[in-house]
């Protein structure tokens, strides 16, 4: 969504304001305000692993000299002259290596996505804070009074490319992992089964921006991958890599897909399940854009171009909400949903459609569910499987769980209570002076 010129500068000012009351104090700030209208643009860069950062200096040198010369110091560093940013005849730029007051963050992971390798009897869970895929044992069941249980193993660091992932994928056969880039890497990366520390993958399949969930049909040998902007599945060869193109593309109006998230196959079926927020717009078409209410759209498991669904589950009903990853268990033609905002995992039968109730909806302070992004159902063990973005864990059901109930087992990697602060990408930062509240978008 675009924001007009004014509304996009107020914007980026609140942000700066909130970061100059940190480190320079409130009475600058206010003096900062009252100058915006005739205000230059200010980098400042910090400690090296911080970056840097933006504020805005009063046009006036005068404003200048006062500030400094109350003691506030923003602009002493610049002593007398101009400063400005981006610009070609630019004055001296100013350098203040100045460590922040407080910093908000989160040190405990934030699980966006679980499955189970069901061969080895690991559960293996995606980290978008920490940036890591994390092995345990799947009976592993952190203590009430234990901060955490420790991973087995741990892919992580600047070779892996694992970044802002948002799905992981275990080859029922020979273990390998794959994992979707949400963000700025646009790429499938694949590691053999026992990869452990910072390694480089075996496979890397560049995507389209902002692929989400990915599943395989292993009989067909064919890798499907969500979308969610321009909404699509791309369906590759399980085996693809570098700059090798879909086999095909579900993608256009008839399709009804509308910002993509989760998706899940039934190979036994034949079915292709995507769920959707409901974001719909023609970036190349002004005024197009548009809100509906988050659906899952059903087609045959071999569907190609612009076709329709063979059913669509949307409505009040339905209680979806955010959805995110999606599990089938075919054997039962049952449905799994992670229901993010929610806070439940809802399951639908494959043949739903329309405004219908779930049959069944997982929820409740018993449960441990936590935000849940991800779900997977292990039909060898005849379990439920949940990753809670909100708490750093994951949770572990009978298969046939519902209403209130409490896990079977807990894997955390936080201390127990811990509500996480759920960032996600964080992208602006703004201040609410009367409430005295700090609003990070994501």
């Amino acid at each position: 969504m675009r924001v007009g010129k004014n509304k996009g500068r107020r914007a980026i000012l609140a942000g700066v304001v909130v970061i100059a009351v940190g480190i320079f104090g409130l009475s600058t700030v206010e003096r900062l305000q009252k100058n915006a209208g005739s205000a230059r643009l200010v980098s400042i860069k910090q400690s090296p692993d911080l970056g840097e950062m933006c504020l805005w200096e009063p046009a006036s040198a005068n404003s200048s000299r006062i500030a400094a010369s109350q003691g506030d110091n923003l602009f002493a560093v610049f002593q007398e002259g101009p400063v400005y940013a981006a610009s070609q005849d630019a004055g001296r730029t100013g350098d203040v290596a100045r460590p922040p007051v407080r910093n908000i963050r989160d040190t405990d992971p934030i699980y966006t996505a679980v499955t189970v390798d069901t061969r080895l009897d690991e559960v293996l869970l995606q980290d978008t804070n920490t940036w890591s895929i994390r092995v345990f044992n799947r009976l592993d069941n952190t203590p009430p009074n234990a901060n955490r249980t420790e991973p087995k193993r741990l892919i992580g660091g600047p070779k892996t490319d694992v970044q802002f992932n948002s799905c992981v994928y275990v080859d029922p056969k020979n273990g390998d992992i794959y994992s979707v880039e949400n963000d700025i890497g646009d790429s499938i990366v694949v590691f053999s089964h026992d990869a452990n520390g910072d390694v480089e993958p075996i496979r890397k399949l560049k995507i389209t921006h902002r692929g989400y969930a990915m599943t395989v049909d292993e009989e067909n040998q064919e890798l499907f991958l969500s979308v969610q902007y321009p909404p699509q599945v791309a369906v590759y060869r399980k085996t693809a890599s570098g700059d090798e193109k879909p086999l095909r593309l579900l993608q256009g109006e008839s399709t009804r897909l509308s910002d993509a998230h989760g998706i899940a196959i039934d190979t036994k079926n034949k079915l292709l399940f995507v769920n959707n927020w409901g974001n719909i717009s023609d970036y190349s078409i002004a005024g197009t854009g548009r809100f509906e209410p988050p659906s899952i759209t059903v087609y045959p498991l071999n569907v190609n171009g612009d076709t329709s669904p063979l059913r669509v589950i949307q409505g009040p009903k339905t209680q979806l909400n955010w959805p995110g990853a999606m599990s089938v268990d075919p054997e039962r033609g049952e449905l799994y949903v992670a229901n993010d905002v929610g806070n439940a995992i809802i399951v639908f039968r494959e043949t739903d459609r329309g405004d219908v109730q779930p049959s069944r909806v997982l929820k409740g302070n018993k449960t441990g569910l936590s935000y849940p992004t991800g779900v997977f159902v292990d039909t060898k063990n005849r379990e439920l499987w949940a990753s809670n973005l909100g708490n750093a864990s994951a949770t572990a059901y009978p298969l046939t769980a519902s209403g209130d109930m409490a896990p079977l087992r807990t894997i955390r990697s936080a201390p127990a209570g811990k509500m996480s602060l759920r960032f996600g990408k964080t992208q602006a930062v703004a201040y609410d002076s009367k409430r005295e509240q700090i609003l990070v978008p994501n």
